[in-house]
């Protein structure tokens, strides 16, 4: 077996770059997602500031060397902070034909294309698209290519190791990520000892894959090409404590479990697989040792009803699918809201409408979540903004629930559920406590007798003695819960229930600009992962003296109480949305605001420079 990797060499002089866009990007059986997210490891703990952006096909296994089937990981680090998983592509790792015909459009005027001229067959060229050999005609005049027989080299790396062609085939990524570490300096020890562990109980695949990696390494150290390009990016300076890399699947576990413990309740978690849900079923199922409980119902009604019964029961009910799951689960959602249960609705959003585009990722499930039941209906909505904020809002959500008695649904979409980026782990004991008081003093009990501040009801779990009582979907009786046909009684149980959300904003924080100033010329509002683009773009353009802020949402529903009067102090409002203006039409309907959409449906996220472009023509219209 090839021993651990020595720290990478630095042989000739590197040229510094403050940031840079990497994408890798293959066939769907390429190993694209575990080559970035061992280079996501690499860069993190090199010290620089990291965002990434896995985009993969929809289809399980589409052919082979077809666009349908490209899969790649894009990861920008650096020394600033990073808060976009990049605009433009510096280094395009291009593993065949279809990989780049799909990317290219992505790769700026001058970046470095690596590519692996042992799979541009005349089939694959063909497979891609290309009416010649891209790499032979005048197609990638404008970049930097550096033409490798990645898959020949990699054959060599590995001809001790016993392996057939196929598999041996199959370290072609790594031998990749080898020359790719070489290029940005990047110690190889920590994926060395990932490939041990991953592979203890086939060393042979271990010591090829490792063969690959070192070959690949030894390659850029040694082939001196005239287009092979060496970089330096310098530690990125962040605040002190102990970090890690957390994608926002695993972040949302961790704050819906931080929060059931400051409730000091037990999850009981209900869900039925769904990209790009699933994940967050997948990571709580594994963290039985703090009380949570996981259940894979048949369906995606079964799932929600299961966590409104466990939250009937005493537990902290929680569920997640994505848009088309959501909508299985609306009247479920209705009777928690009916019975005044606290319940966690977490909602992936994805490309849509029906079944949508799987993987690809939108923001177009906020008419849903804030209208989208039967009757007035209203319940709480938050939307997180990065992978790493998942963890507060989690915390948010399972605080307003339990204290208000509600559902709470809180959206984040395919892009925060699968990107990663470095996460200082938080101290939980620094969280306020907020520990749920279930009623036990039979004296004066009904279910509905409420708490006058809240409006929430009692909650009283089912055997306690002198508490034994029913709840249900069918309209109660103000007060006792008794089961109500009057009118009056309808017409004041909507109103309470309506005032119970309402009120929230008087517990949620006032609104204030991210950036900028509380008035100027324009306000560019966002909500979920708009957030870093948007930044990024308001940035740039206060840069050059123009009077724009930042507004970034994470309380939906109800909106902070101050907003309306905040966005009357700008002469315009922009509102970037991965929809056709969802939040647009919330504000001109809440705030009577000129609000105009920045609207983009793409299946991928925002570019800086989309909504640069978009505020600086505002700027001069």
């Amino acid at each position: 077996m090839a021993s651990s990797a020595a720290v990478a060499e630095i042989s000739a002089p590197r040229e510094a770059r403050e940031s840079v866009v990497v994408r890798f990007a293959g066939d769907s059986g390429d190993g694209m997602q575990l080559t970035g997210g061992q280079f996501t490891q690499a860069t993190a703990l090199a010290g620089n500031d990291l965002a990434t952006f896995p985009d993969f096909p929809a289809e399980i296994r589409a052919p082979t060397g077809t666009t349908f089937g490209v899969s790649s990981f894009q990861i920008n680090f650096g020394s600033r902070r990073i808060k976009t998983s990049g605009d433009a592509i510096d280094v395009l790792v291009a593993m065949n034909p279809a990989a780049l015909k799909v990317e290219l459009p992505n790769v700026r005027e001058g970046g470095v294309i690596v590519a692996d001229v042992g799979s541009f067959s005349e089939r694959n060229i063909k497979r891609a698209g290309f009416a010649a050999n891209p790499l032979e005609d005048k197609t990638l005049d404008a970049y930097r290519v550096v033409e490798i027989d990645v898959s020949a080299l990699t054959m060599e790396a590995v001809k001790e190791s016993g392996l057939g062609k196929k598999d041996a085939l199959r370290c072609k990524n790594f031998w990749t990520l080898g020359l790719v570490y070489w290029m940005y300096g990047r110690d190889r020890k920590a994926t060395v000892d990932w490939l041990n562990g991953k592979f203890a109980k086939r060393p042979d695949l271990a010591a090829a894959n490792i063969a690959a990696l070192n070959a690949g390494h030894a390659f850029g150290e040694t082939a001196e090409l005239d287009d092979m390009p060496s970089y330096s990016v310098a530690a990125a300076e962040i605040a002190p404590g102990q970090y890690r890399t957390v994608s926002g699947g695993e972040a949302l576990a961790w704050g819906l479990v931080a929060g059931a413990n400051k409730a000091g309740l037990e999850i009981m978690f209900g869900s039925y697989p769904i990209t790009p849900a699933s994940p967050l079923l997948h990571i709580l199922s594994r963290l039985k040792q703090f009380g949570v409980v996981t259940f894979q119902a048949e369906d995606e009604i079964a799932a929600v009803c299961s966590a409104i019964g466990a939250s009937f029961a005493g537990h902290l009910g929680i569920t997640s699918s994505s848009g088309p799951g959501i909508a299985l689960k609306g009247e479920a959602i209705g009777l928690a809201i009916s019975t005044e249960l606290p319940l966690v609705v977490v909602n992936s959003q994805r490309a849509g409408p029906s079944t949508g585009l799987p993987t690809k990722t939108e923001q177009s499930d906020l008419y849903q979540a804030v209208y989208g039941r039967n009757a007035d209906a209203p319940l709480v909505v938050l939307a997180s903004r990065s992978p790493s904020d998942c963890f507060e809002t989690a915390v948010e959500a399972v605080r307003l629930a339990t204290k208000y008695m509600t559902p709470v649904m809180l959206l984040t979409d395919g892009y925060i559920a699968n990107a990663a980026e470095p996460w200082l782990i938080p101290d939980v004991d620094k969280i306020p406590p907020f520990n749920v008081t279930f009623r036990t003093d039979p004296e004066g009990f009904h279910p509905f007798v409420r708490d006058e501040k809240t409006l929430a009801r009692n909650w009283a779990v089912p055997g306690t003695p002198g508490l034994e009582h029913r709840i249900g979907g069918i309209e109660k009786a103000y007060g006792s819960g008794h089961i109500s046909y009057d009118a009056a009684n309808h017409q004041k149980m909507t109103d309470t229930r309506k005032a119970k959300i309402d009120g929230i904003a008087n517990d949620i924080p006032e609104q204030i600009p991210e950036q900028g100033e509380s008035s100027g010329k324009i306000a560019v509002v966002g909500w979920g992962s708009t957030f870093g683009p948007i930044d990024r773009a308001v940035s740039n353009v206060r840069a050059d003296g123009h009077a724009v802020s930042h507004i970034h949402l994470r309380h939906i529903w109800p909106m902070p109480r101050n907003l309306g009067a905040l966005l009357a102090n700008f002469d315009k409002v922009l509102v970037p949305e991965m929809n056709t203006g969802q939040l647009v039409t919330v504000l001109r309907a809440e705030y009577l605001v000129p609000a105009e959409r920045v609207s983009k449906v793409s299946g991928q996220p925002f570019k800086i420079g989309e909504i640069e472009g978009a505020i600086r023509a505002h700027l001069e219209a």
